[in-house]
């Protein structure tokens, strides 16, 4: 598998007007008007971007068939008409976090947190893509972008108020939330 690659490019540029920019825990992110989501073998990040984060689609790391099996069957695809509203929650773990084996964060993530069991409680209306970026040198370790409609804020809002409550969260070092809406 070859990884997509994206990139999220604030500035003056973008499909998407930046609503807000707030700091969960860590430094925030410069203020900018517009985010531009690209995403594919090859594109052009626009010049006079504020500030870019790049990420890689990558192989799914810490589901198991089953729930791979029911999130394939239930999550929408990115782009739909009717999701005018978007997110971008770029995260860092802690250095605690990648000192656990990979069973150790898996139980942490799903045996005691159901991250992925609440996450299905939201599709297909919140749709989503996870990117990587920590075996990219980068600042950050997980790029997340939330797509859904007007009428399901209110359920978006609940998902990372229950996802930030979890032992998992204990392990964020940095989070900003992003929120957009497209024009």
């Amino acid at each position: 598998m070859t990884p997509d690659r994206v990139s999220f490019a604030a500035g003056d540029v973008g499909d998407w007007t930046i609503e807000t920019i707030r700091a969960v825990c860590g430094q925030t992110l410069r203020a900018a008007p517009r985010l531009a989501r690209l995403e594919g073998a090859t594109f052009q990040v626009p010049v006079g971007s504020i500030w870019v984060i790049d990420g890689v689609r990558s192989n799914d790391r810490y589901v198991n068939r089953v729930e791979k099996n029911q999130l394939v069957a239930r999550q929408a695809e990115l782009g739909r008409s009717e999701s005018t509203c978007g997110a971008l929650i770029p995260i860092t773990k802690t250095a605690a976090w990648w000192r656990l084996t990979q069973d150790e964060r898996r139980a942490i993530f799903e045996e005691r947190s159901q991250h992925i069991a609440i996450g299905l409680e939201y599709l297909p209306a919140v749709a989503r893509r996870l990117y990587h970026c920590r075996d990219l040198g980068s600042e950050w370790d997980f790029l997340t972008w939330f797509e859904y409609a007007d009428s399901d804020r209110e359920a978006f809002d609940e998902l990372v108020v229950r996802l930030r409550e979890t032992e998992e969260w204990r392990y964020v070092e940095r989070e900003v939330d992003i929120r957009v809406t497209r024009n």
